[in-house]
């Protein structure tokens, strides 16, 4: 049912009709040996998500002393005051060295055993009293999971929940574990900034290898069709095994979970940030994540001239699909429609909508503004659960 608006005072003519399935063709993942492990997924004023549940938390510490020692021309480094006269360490080793003395102990190598045979991966310890946080697809089909640590001690670990879209997942041991690994922030990230990727390749413990972020804000395809967004890229090397594993700054700080090998000197992780902070105190707290659905698929357009103008910007999300029967479809949505706004929030890409479809979207009503054949059209969707798809 439509009814159009008088000109009057906003010379945009409306009409309303009566929200993103962000679904892409899922990209090829490196496959795991054995089967399990088959494909490697700002801090703000407010209290960041999962600070409750005992998820550390970035802080703002002063740089380790070997960083400090390691910044400053001519001062010693490590090894320089040990037996022997070994020769000082340079800046970026000294660096390395100590990311990896302080990070690796807290680093799990987990053999899991699911309904499609074996599997290898990594797990980090993120809270004192027990959860590990791992990469979704190295726990698919499995309960639990063997982790062993650096230091030659064992335990065993329930799947609390895993979340396929964000490929995440949590575990709990049944017993002791080392320190937790604090959680940093990627919204701080530059590109070209040393990251410090440590884990368990091809059955390898307690591996360390560095590099550099070689880009920001890639998208990253899982199996089930959607895509992780804010993706960071490095060339630290990653093989089959480092999903899961530890992507830290030089601090010593998570600021990505290892997820996937995209190429010959290309890895990729998961951010840490407060998007995947609620997603994993969520997980802790649920054991899963429930998401809401609204049936489009689209892509960044420019607006015209004179609708820039008057909206303050310059893109918005070209609808390219409508999925049949969905919530976008009986909506009113059209293929061609370009998205400016949905439940008031401005939108310009996909990770706009999918960031609005969270559990408290389910069952409610959205107004979406389009621009469709030179107007302003109102739409009103009610996204219902993905699972229910």
């Amino acid at each position: 049912m439509s009814a159009e608006r008088e000109p009057g005072h906003d010379p945009w003519p409306r009409r309303v009709a009566g929200g993103m399935n962000e679904d892409v063709p899922p990209a090829q993942r490196d496959e795991p040996q054995d089967g399990a492990d088959r494909h490697d997924l700002k801090p703000r004023t407010h209290q960041p998500a999962g600070e409750e549940l005992g998820i550390p938390q970035p802080a703002a510490s002063k740089p380790a002393a070997s960083e400090h020692r390691a910044s400053q021309p001519g001062a010693s480094q490590p090894g320089d005051d040990e037996p022997g006269g070994e020769e000082p360490l340079d800046a970026y080793s000294a660096t390395v060295v100590h990311v990896a003395h302080t990070v690796l102990p807290s680093v799990a190598s987990l053999r899991v055993r699911g309904r499609r045979g074996q599997g290898a991966g990594s797990a980090s310890v993120l809270t004192a009293d027990g959860f590990l946080l791992t990469s979704a697809h190295v726990v698919e089909g499995a309960e639990s999971a063997e982790a062993t640590f650096t230091d030659g001690s064992e335990v065993v670990a329930d799947v609390i929940g895993r979340d396929p879209l964000s490929d995440l997942a949590v575990l709990r041991a049944r017993g002791e574990v080392p320190p937790p690994v604090p959680l940093g922030d990627a919204g701080a990230l530059r590109v070209g900034q040393l990251v410090v990727a440590l884990g368990n390749p091809l059955g390898l413990a307690g591996s360390v290898t560095a590099g550099i972020v070689s880009a920001l804000g890639r998208s990253l395809p899982t199996q089930s069709g959607r895509v992780v967004d804010e993706v960071i890229q490095t060339d630290a090397a990653l093989n089959p095994g480092n999903s899961g594993g530890v992507l830290a700054d030089s601090r010593g700080r998570m600021v990505g979970v290892n997820t996937a090998v995209a190429g010959i000197g290309l890895g990729l992780a998961v951010p840490i940030n407060d998007t995947t902070r609620g997603l994993i105190a969520t997980l802790m707290r649920h054991g899963r994540v429930r998401r809401a659905w609204l049936g489009i698929a689209g892509a960044e357009a420019p607006l015209p001239p004179a609708l820039a103008a008057k909206v303050g910007r310059r893109a918005g999300l070209r609808v390219a699909q409508v999925v049949d029967g969905s919530p976008a479809e009986r909506a009113g949505l059209r293929r061609g429609d370009v998205v400016l706004s949905v439940d008031g929030q401005e939108i310009a890409t996909s990770t706009g909508i999918q960031k609005l479809m969270v559990e408290h979207a389910i069952g409610r009503r959205l107004e979406i503004t389009v621009w469709r054949n030179g107007a302003l059209v109102d739409v009103v969707a009610v996204p219902r659960e993905l699972s229910d798809a």
